[in-house]
């Protein structure tokens, strides 16, 4: 989700060192949040909500925390593959 945020100029910002991104998590709409052109469910993204998935994303060196407000993506974050991209972005026309 921050790897998709960083791509968004409305969500993030560049960083002061050079190939990170500062990201700032979106606010629910309901059940869901407006990524670009995608919905995101929120379920899909609980994680955004939880401290300790930061502090293992800090850890694992993919992001630098400043939960809840943002986090600076870092270039090994940003190059991390997931392979769900295409499981939580839902494209809608609205």
């Amino acid at each position: 989700m921050l790897q998709e945020l960083a791509r968004l100029s409305d969500y993030s910002r560049p960083a002061e060192e050079e190939g990170c991104v500062v990201v700032r998590p979106p606010v629910p709409h309901g059940d869901h949040f407006h990524v670009g052109e995608s919905i995101v469910a929120s379920r899909d993204a609980s994680g955004l909500g939880n401290p300790a998935v930061w502090a293992a994303l800090e850890r694992k060196g993919l992001i630098r925390s400043m939960y809840p407000h943002a986090a600076v993506l870092t270039s090994l974050g940003a190059d991390y593959e997931t392979g769900l991209r295409d499981r939580i972005l839902h494209k809608t026309g609205h």
